[in-house]
This record gives C-alpha cells, sequence and structure tokens, in this order.
C-alpha cells in the first residue's frame, strides 16, 4: 500500500532538478559539442562547420596491415593489456589486503590505520606518481645502482625507465 501523495512525487523531481541541471551544464553540454566538432572539416587554422567522417578514418590509417599494425592499433593494444594487467595485480591485492584487514587485525583503530596508510598513494596526483619513478628506475635510480654495487651489471641499464 502507496502512501505517497503525487506532491511529494512532484517534490522528489523538483528536488534533483538543480543536480540535473549542474550535470547537463558542466558534462552533457560539452560532451556534445566536442561530439559535434569531431565531425568539423577543418584546414591550417580554422575548424569548418562541415560534416565528414574524415577525422575518425585518418586515426585508422595504415591500419589493414595486420603483421606491422599501426600506432592506433598498437596503443589500443597496449592500453589492454596494461589495464588487464593492472586489473589482476589490484583484484590480488586489494582482495588479499581486504581479507587481512577484515579477519587478521582486531583492533577498529588498527584497521582504520592501515586502511588509511593504504590509501595514502590516491591522494598524490598521476604526474608526481609517474615522477617517482625515476628516483627508483632511473639512470642513477635505487634499482641501478644496487645492480651495479652487487656486481650484476657493469653500466646501468638505459631502458629501465621507459619500459613496459
Amino acid at each position: 500500500m502507496n502512501t505517497a501523495s503525487p506532491a511529494q512525487g512532484i517534490a522528489a523531481w523538483w528536488q534533483a532538478l538543480p543536480l540535473t541541471a549542474v550535470f547537463a551544464l558542466f558534462f552533457a553540454v560539452p560532451l556534445a559539442l566536442i561530439v559535434m566538432v569531431s565531425f568539423w572539416n577543418f584546414n591550417d587554422y580554422e575548424l569548418l562547420p562541415a560534416f565528414t567522417a574524415r577525422n575518425y578514418l585518418t586515426v585508422f590509417e595504415g591500419c589493414g596491415n595486420l603483421a606491422e599494425p599501426c600506432v592506433t592499433l598498437k596503443t589500443y593494444l597496449s592500453t589492454l593489456k596494461f589495464s588487464l594487467l593492472v586489473w589482476a595485480i589490484t583484484l590480488v591485492l586489494g582482495f588479499a589486503v581486504a581479507y587481512f584487514l577484515a579477519f587478521h587485525v582486531r583492533s577498529p583503530g588498527m584497521q582504520t590505520l592501515l586502511f588509511v596508510l593504504c590509501t595514502i598513494p590516491f591522494w598524490t596526483s598521476n604526474v608526481i606518481r609517474m615522477i617517482s619513478w625515476v628516483p627508483l628506475l632511473g639512470r642513477n635510480g635505487l634499482v641501478n645502482q644496487t645492480l651495479m654495487d652487487v656486481g650484476l651489471i657493469g653500466a646501468p641499464i638505459e631502458w629501465l625507465l621507459f619500459s613496459d
């Protein structure tokens, strides 16, 4: 038995209206404009509002030869490879950490502390996280210095920082 009056239903729509307006203004409209402009033609210095699919076709130029994939196809395959790899590692590590926090740490305060410790990397920007690889994997980084000190390599490994 539903006791809600029609006026309450209308009130709910009025409450959702500001969020809907913000969503439309700052997400839906700019996205629609980007999609629209992506089908326009262009020359060296201006956009020409004439419909064309050339912009999308040029992305896949040279992709007919599967023996030597084009840049676009290589990028898509690399993105798929890394996304699946990161997904698998995150799944394993995430469940292991969550299981440990849920079933082996008894103190709620310690659970909270360890959880916050796990989230600290997300507080930094992506740029800072990318730059932080340099002291570890760079030419004079920790990994190269350790490998040279142990005697496994005679000179720094150049490709270490920029490898997959």
